[in-house]
């Protein structure tokens, strides 16, 4: 019978098998999934910056992989789209509960409402862009929450207001860039955190998020 013994990594003549290096897109995905548990409440701002620190210098899938151990992976496997578009005249279009953010969304609407919820709203990538040309009595808005931040420098008002309204936690970490871009010719962009209810409100309770994933 042949003596089998484990290899014996310090004997001579052994050759170690050297670790899988890490790719940027390796990098990228473990970026994306500690800003999601951030969001969700998993880390906080501190831990949040020391593991980005780590992962944007880790060099192998072992050093990654020990980063993300104890949190979900991003966006639970769903997968945003590239391009979702709305067109709305004369009545109501709304995105809430749990929907998937896209990449980039065009807005066109007239005498009617388009709202997006991001309370719920499974986040996976870190920017969106918003491409809006709002008619005469089309409203756009935006139901945010901590984390997710909205830009409105490229738009262009002829008539019409735009208020955003900074969120309860102006300190969070970052999660979501809304980023708005077109014309607005008669309408309004309006973009605040969740109200809370009466009760909530005469019990003096904070507004509770659930997660941002799967």
């Amino acid at each position: 019978m042949t003596d089998e013994r484990p290899s014996d990594p310090a004997a001579p003549g052994h050759r170690a098998v050297p670790e899988l290096r890490a790719s940027h897109a390796d990098r990228d995905r473990v970026v994306e999934i500690l800003r999601v548990a951030a969001g969700d409440g998993r880390l906080t701002a501190d831990e949040l910056d020391e593991r980005l620190e780590a992962a944007l210098s880790a060099r192998t899938h072992s050093e990654l992989a020990a980063l993300t151990a104890d949190l979900p992976a991003a966006g639970g496997g769903e997968q945003p789209k590239d391009l979702v578009r709305i067109t709305q005249r004369f009545g109501d279009a709304a995105r809430t509960g749990r929907w998937v953010v896209p990449r980039r969304m065009e807005i066109r609407s007239t005498a009617g409402g388009v709202k997006l919820d991001f309370t719920e709203a499974v986040i996976t990538h870190d920017t969106l862009r918003i491409d809006v040309e709002l008619g005469f009595g089309g409203d756009l808005l935006l139901v945010t929450r901590p984390g997710v931040v909205v830009d409105a420098d490229d738009l262009e008002v002829s008539l019409g207001d735009v208020k955003l309204r900074a969120g309860a936690d102006p300190h969070a970490p970052v999660i979501l860039r809304v980023k708005l871009a077109g014309r607005i010719r008669g309408g309004d962009v309006v973009a605040r955190p969740r109200r809370r209810t009466f009760w909530q409100w005469l019990r003096r309770r904070p507004l509770r998020y659930p997660a941002l994933t799967g």
